[in-house]
């Protein structure tokens, strides 16, 4: 029995706010659930997060305000936070007084709230940090990665929207890695569990159940079973590495950014040396590692010694 966490990265709108579309599932073993949750809470717990939310996008942008504040890198974890509450307090207040700037006071304290829980680490901690959970997350020998990595300029019109074809390929890739990796006696079962969202829980429902009756356009789908599970992201650690693996498959696809992206992608799935698990759907000349990778196979010293299929 696998457990697959889903996550999505950037805008499944045309043409949106990014350039790239991202849904990704990493897989795990029914019984490595716990381990995986005490690998998290581990560093979680280095650096003070524990029972926060790991929020990549918002944990590793620049936060201004601690520029302001003298020899930051040298306060404790308590100071910091007071110090950096005091500039946030003074920014908001200011910001109330001035009828004209509205929108800008709703916008900064709506990045307040979602960075609050972040405030005591200077940048470089919490880039580290992120950087530690991806190195985690690679040494899971028994994960499996799968994507659809969506470049919108080229994906045109379409029947499906880029958020039904992403999931579509996630469930189709989902399931014959677990038709693969079957026993001779019984079936390996898996069940998608996913962040939760209105809007996308009762699409994606729907299509799960249509996917059950009639199979995707590339296999039957006999081996995951029920709708997808939607659950809060701030209370589940393994959601929160789907965000992290979504986010980093966005900024390699879209600015080449490497760092988190070679920890996890050594978890694709692959088949023969080729990866099966992730997809960049984009023009025909792209030569990125996802795209060279997907047509020819990759020796074993490109991923480290790690490589072996569950």
């Amino acid at each position: 029995m696998y457990l697959c966490y889903i996550d999505e990265s950037g805008t499944p709108d045309i043409p949106g706010t990014t350039s790239h579309y991202i849904l990704a599932g990493l897989a795990i073993p029914i019984e490595k659930w716990r381990a995986c949750e005490a690998d998290i809470n581990k560093l979680k717990l280095k650096y003070d997060l524990f029972d926060k939310e790991i929020h990549t996008g918002w944990l590793i942008r620049p936060y201004a305000e601690q520029s302001h504040i003298p020899n930051f890198q040298n306060l404790g974890y308590t100071q910091r936070r007071q110090e950096v509450q005091k500039v946030r307090n003074t920014n908001l207040l200011q910001l109330q007084k001035n009828s004209q700037k509205r929108a800008k006071y709703k916008q900064i304290k709506k990045t307040y709230n979602h960075t609050e829980a972040y405030i005591h680490l200077t940048r470089h901690e919490r880039e580290a940090f992120v950087e530690e959970i991806a190195k985690v997350i690679g040494s899971w020998i028994f994960a499996r990665l799968f994507a659809e990595c969506i470049d919108k300029i080229h994906y045109g019109a379409k029947i499906q929207s880029a958020d039904e074809q992403a999931f579509e390929q996630l469930v189709s890739r989902f399931e014959r890695f677990l038709v693969t990796t079957a026993g001779d006696d019984k079936a390996n079962n898996g069940i998608l569990i996913h962040d939760n969202n209105q809007t996308v829980a009762k699409r994606h429902t729907d299509l799960m159940k249509k996917f059950h009756r009639n199979g995707t356009f590339w296999t039957q789908v006999k081996n995951i079973i029920e709708t997808p599970l939607f659950v809060d992201s701030t209370l589940t650690s393994m959601i929160q590495i789907a965000d992290l693996c979504s986010y980093a498959l966005r900024r390699f696809c879209e600015n080449n950014e490497t760092k988190l992206f070679n920890h996890i992608y050594k978890r694709a799935d692959r088949k023969n040396g080729v990866i099966v698990g992730i997809r960049h759907f984009t023009g025909a000349a792209c030569t990125c590692r996802i795209c060279l990778n997907h047509k020819t196979p990759i020796t074993p010293s490109l991923f480290g010694a790690d490589v072996q299929q569950p």
